[in-house]
């Protein structure tokens, strides 16, 4: 089985500070039906939770209560129980299924319980921290067949961001980054609203395309737009606004790169298909549901 890929338009821009946000627009598509995480924990017919008492970093246990499947997305922060970890991969959890999900640990300075269950931190990570767990998860799918992150790395990536951000935090969590500059990351989401309509979003950072989301839905990319921004954001508050930004032409050639390269099958985690590839700069990663497309995700180095 290989990915089919939609259609896509590239939109207008819409632009604040550094930070340039290119609207998808899918055709051809077809919807999967799933809740989002945040969601399903809300409504607890999803819990998340250490495995077993003594826990591991590198895993978690989810346990679907609920009669649809369930979407995490990969950079998608979770915090409680032992220390606050993010997804390495988008994971579609089935109904009535207990699934055990990668994950990484982005609170380094603390091993002690915060409550039995994870709560959603309602923040994706940032393009850069993003893009080291999607190489290094990578690199494990080649290798070893597994979801495993290079867990040294994204704390240096955790680390480096609050000294650029001047943010002091205990326990170098990244959620003390959000808490810090929550004004900063509310400047944003303002300024740059969800393009209705639209399935997916391709940013820049200054004059660098970073990333691009694709979902097989506009209801998803919606829920999801404030969360991606609030990444995206702490990457930008780093950045000058260029005067020459990049050009919509720009984000097709990568569109174009990404659909034309070659799409390697590896195992997925919980239900679905899994597809990554590597061109140039760039890491992609796809989840499919019988052939449908539920998220593609390409991340570029800055």
């Amino acid at each position: 089985m290989s990915i089919t890929f939609p259609r896509i338009r590239v939109g207008d821009p819409i632009r604040h500070e550094a930070l340039a946000v290119y609207p998808l627009f899918a055709e051809g598509g077809q919807p999967v039906d799933y809740t989002l995480a945040d969601e399903a924990i809300g409504a607890a017919t999803v819990t998340v939770r250490e495995v077993g008492e003594q826990g591991t970093v590198p895993e978690l246990l989810v346990e679907n209560q609920g009669d649809v499947r369930v979407l995490f997305l990969e950079g998608e922060e979770l915090r409680g129980a032992k220390q606050n970890r993010v997804l390495n991969t988008s994971v579609l959890i089935p109904a009535k299924a207990t699934t055990k999900i990668p994950v990484s640990c982005v609170e380094q300075g603390r091993w002690h319980y915060q409550g039995a269950h994870f709560k959603s931190g309602g923040t994706v990570s940032s393009a850069d921290l993003r893009y080291t767990l999607k190489s290094s998860v990578s690199r494990s799918a080649k290798l070893t067949r597994s979801h495993h992150s290079d867990q040294g790395a994204v704390w240096e990536e955790v680390y480096k961001q609050q000294q650029a951000l001047g943010v002091s935090s205990p326990t170098s969590a990244l959620a003390d980054t959000f808490a810090s500059h929550a004004d900063q990351v509310a400047a944003y989401r303002e300024k740059l609203k969800y393009s209705e309509g639209s399935s997916g979003l391709a940013v820049a950072v200054g004059s660098k395309l970073v990333s691009f989301d694709l979902f097989d839905q506009p209801a998803t990319c919606r829920k999801v737009w404030d969360r991606l921004l609030a990444g995206l954001s702490l990457d930008a508050t780093q950045t000058k606004a260029e005067e020459t930004p990049v050009a919509a032409g720009q984000v097709e050639q990568v569109l174009n790169e990404s659909t034309a390269a070659a799409w390697e099958q590896t195992p997925a985690v919980g239900e679905g298909e899994e597809y990554r590839t590597e061109f140039g700069a760039s890491h992609g990663s796809a989840l499919t549901h019988q052939g449908h497309l539920v998220h593609l995700s390409v991340l570029t180095a800055r």
